[in-house]
C-alpha cells in the first residue's frame, strides 16, 4: 500500500511467541552485577518497570548508569543476576525474533551491498531469504533509500547508514524496538530528520519502542512517558508522562508546551 511518497508495510510475519494480555514488557526487581576480580560491580538495582504495547518510553540518565545494560538484558543479549525480565508473560532468556534492537553506531557489514545489510537477521534466525527479499526492498523504500538498494555502506552517509540499519531492526516485524543512543553520532540536522521519520514510522506501524537517550529534547519530543534513572548502581528513579499531543511534528519543537516539558525532566536531574 502507497500513502503519499511513502510506502507502508502492512503484511507482518509470524510470530513465534503468543502475545499475551496486559504489558508486553514486564521488568520486577532487576539487578545486574559483573564481577571485576574479587570486586563485584553492581550495574542495576531494583529497577521495575512495565511498558504496554504500543507505548514509546525514553530512558534518560548518567552515562554508566546501566541504560544499555538494562536494553541489553530486555533483547536476551546479557543474563540478569536477580529479578525477572519477561516478554509478553514469557521469561526473556535469548534473542527473539519479536524484538529488534538498534545500537550507537549502525554496524553494517561493508562487503555486503545496503539489502544484503537488512537482510542479515534473515540468516541468523534461519528463515527462507526469498519470503523476506521483497519486504527488505519495500522497507530501503521506505526510508528513502530505494535508489541504493546495491550499494555498499561506504557510499552512504552516517543518517543514511542508520536508515539502513532501522530497516534491518524492522525485517522481521518485531513488536519491540530497543533502541541504544540510534542518533548520537549524528550532526543535529541529521538527528532531527532522523527522528521525525521514527515518529512517522511509530505512527504508522505503533511498535513497542525503548530508546535509551543522553538528549532531553529528544525523549520529550518522541516520547509517551521517561523513565529517569540515577548514576551507578542503575536504579529507576521516576517514570513521568510526557503532556504532549500527538502527533508530533517539526512544529512540536517551538511549541512552549514542549518547553515545559524539557523543562520539567531536566529538574529532576537538579
Amino acid at each position: 500500500m502507497v500513502l503519499g511518497n511513502h510506502v507502508r508495510i502492512v503484511s507482518r510475519t509470524e510470530d513465534p511467541v503468543q502475545i499475551a494480555a496486559g504489558p508486553i514488557i514486564e521488568i520486577a526487581n532487576l539487578r545486574k552485577d559483573y564481577r571485576l576480580g574479587d570486586e563485584t560491580l553492581v550495574a542495576l538495582e531494583n529497577v521495575s518497570l512495565s511498558v504496554a504495547h504500543g507505548e514509546f518510553i525514553s530512558l534518560v540518565g548518567p552515562s554508566g548508569c546501566g541504560k544499555s545494560t538494562l536494553l541489553n538484558i530486555i533483547a536476551g543479549l546479557t543474563p540478569k543476576s536477580a529479578g525477572t525480565a519477561k516478554l509478553a508473560a514469557n521469561e526473556i532468556v535469548a534473542p527473539s525474533r519479536q524484538i529488534g534492537m538498534m545500537f550507537q553506531t549502525p554496524v553494517l557489514l561493508p562487503w555486503r551491498t545496503n539489502l544484503e545489510n537488512v537482510l542479515l537477521p534473515v540468516e541468523v534466525f534461519g528463515l527462507s531469504k526469498r519470503e523476506f527479499i521483497d519486504r527488505a526492498r519495500l522497507l530501503l523504500d521506505l526510508v528513502g533509500l530505494g535508489p541504493f538498494i546495491e550499494r555498499y555502506p561506504n557510499e552512504l552517509s552516517g543518517g543514511m547508514q542508520q536508515r539502513v540499519a532501522i530497516c534491518r531492526m524492522l525485517l522481521c516485524d518485531p513488536d519491540v524496538l530497543l533502541m541504544d543512543e540510534p542518533f548520537s553520532a549524528l550532526d543535529e540536522m541529521t538527528r532531527e530528520f532522523l527522528n521525525m521519520e521514527l515518529l512517522r514510522i511509530w505512527q504508522e506501524r505503533r511498535k513497542t519502542v525503548i530508546f535509551v537517550t543522553h538528549n532531553i529534547g529528544e525523549a520529550v519530543l518522541l516520547s509517551d512517558r521517561i523513565g529517569v534513572m540515577s548514576a551507578r548502581p542503575g536504579r529507576l528513579l521516576q517514570v513521568i508522562d510526557i503532556e504532549l499531543a500527538r502527533p508530533r511534528t517539526k512544529a512540536t519543537l517551538v511549541d512552549p508546551q514542549y518547553f515545559r516539558q524539557v523543562t520539567r525532566v531536566r529538574g529532576l536531574f537538579g
